[in-house]
């Protein structure tokens, strides 16, 4: 890095760069381990989802469920953000439209390679299960592009209740969602929960605004551990008095209440660990490495599961031998598949990295007013929200399509004529 990145790089506090990018990594993980095809002793070809058989998995997820964080982590740069913008004589329009250009511009070539591919599948006659089975958990993790572009929406307002009541604010949102999983889990509609898309992680962004308050910074180290053990007793009285599934992942889609708690967890141990992961950015090494893949974050989110299923696929096509799914010689594969996904998904980063910069003519712009961006971010959810509650099809890929074109066509920024006097 040069000596102006460098400078940069310093006013920063680089342990939530740090944490975002080990997140999607802790992600990429996730789902290498989730994909399991192989074949069994009989020669038989076997399709599983492997890590979540293990016994241990739901136990696991206490621990590895990390996308509260994403949201602790968004909260904290939103308001970083917006007090930025601020003092620059900003307004909710311009935040609003750079969050979104950050989040729609990576996933419109992906939408369009998911639409094309799945049409060209529908053509070609393939097999619709085996087509459903791959589009649908490629299309998993799509549901937090919706997610994260409302929180961030409506981070200026949230801001502005936090500012004015932050412990208010949380419990009234606590509330709203409690209320919101007592319905969905007494009617067993899991529909009912949909709210809580956008309460919880509201909530939990809120916790980002108290991380940037330095509210978990001023509290002692006994403290914070305080602060851990208590959610976790309270998640471990919680989840089977309320009827909540064991397995942390389940309760990410629709987010319950438990993903609140895990976010306070987490930014207490973010908290906690500040010092020594202080020290590990203090190192080039450690900085290079978490700005080489903070810069190409939302590229390694979104291709990392296409990337999987595409490499599981030239498997099956070549001669290859292919251990059974949870064998010990398929536990050792995954190392070498993790590095071989991220060095595919860095190639394809070459190219796709452009669209993680937010184009130039967003600095100083002439914009359509607050109608246009209100617009802008519900046709841009609206295609990942569909997707994560019907599964990936063609169809819902086009939607996705034309919803992130129009959201960036309404965003994009005109730069302002000059008339002569």
């Amino acid at each position: 890095m040069t000596t102006g990145e460098d400078a940069r790089i310093a006013q920063r506090d680089l342990t939530l760069d740090l944490a975002r990018v080990s997140c999607v990594l802790l992600v990429v993980v996730i789902h290498l381990l989730f994909v399991g095809v192989g074949r069994g002793p009989d020669g038989q070809l076997v399709i599983e989802r492997t890590v979540e058989a293990q016994p241990w998995f739901a136990a696991a997820t206490w621990i590895g469920d990390i996308m509260p964080l994403f949201f602790v982590v968004g909260g904290f740069a939103a308001m970083a953000g917006w007090r930025s913008l601020e003092r620059r004589g900003g307004d909710v329009d311009a935040f609003v439209r750079t969050r979104l250009i950050r989040l729609a511009r990576p996933a419109l070539p992906l939408l369009v390679v998911l639409a094309l591919a799945l049409l060209g599948a529908w053509a070609l006659g393939v097999d619709a299960a085996l087509v459903d089975t791959v589009a649908i958990g490629i299309g998993s993790p799509l549901w937090f592009l919706a997610a994260y572009v409302l929180a961030q929406a409506l981070a200026p307002a949230m801001i502005r209740l936090h500012c004015r009541a932050p412990v208010r604010t949380m419990v009234v949102l606590a509330l709203a969602a409690g209320a919101i999983d007592a319905v969905r889990l007494a009617s067993g509609i899991p529909q009912l929960g949909i709210p809580n898309v956008v309460l919880v992680w509201l909530a939990v962004q809120q916790l980002g605004f108290w991380l940037h308050d330095g509210w978990f910074r001023r509290r002692q180290p006994w403290a914070l551990l305080a602060i851990i053990a208590g959610g976790y007793s309270l998640l471990g009285v919680l989840v089977p008095l309320a009827g909540y599934s064991p397995s942390m992942l389940t309760n990410q889609y629709p987010p319950t209440v438990p993903m609140l708690v895990f976010g306070a967890i987490q930014a207490a141990a973010l908290t906690l660990l500040h010092r020594p992961l202080a020290a590990l950015m203090e190192t080039r090494a450690a900085r290079a490495a978490v700005w080489f893949l903070g810069s190409r974050l939302m590229t390694v989110y979104l291709w990392h599961l296409p990337i999987i299923m595409v490499l599981t696929g030239v498997q099956l096509l070549l001669p290859l031998p292919l251990p059974e799914p949870g064998s010990a010689v398929w536990w050792a594969t995954r190392i070498p598949m993790l590095l071989l996904v991220l060095a595919v998904v860095w190639l394809l980063s070459l190219w796709l990295v452009r669209y993680e910069r937010s184009p130039s003519h967003l600095v100083d712009p002439v914009h359509p007013g607050r109608a246009a961006t209100v617009a802008a971010v519900v046709l841009f959810a609206v295609g990942p929200t569909l997707i994560m509650e019907l599964g990936l099809d063609a169809l819902l890929a086009c939607i996705g399509v034309v919803g992130t074109t129009l959201a960036i066509w309404l965003v994009r920024g005109r730069r302002a004529r000059l008339v002569a006097p």
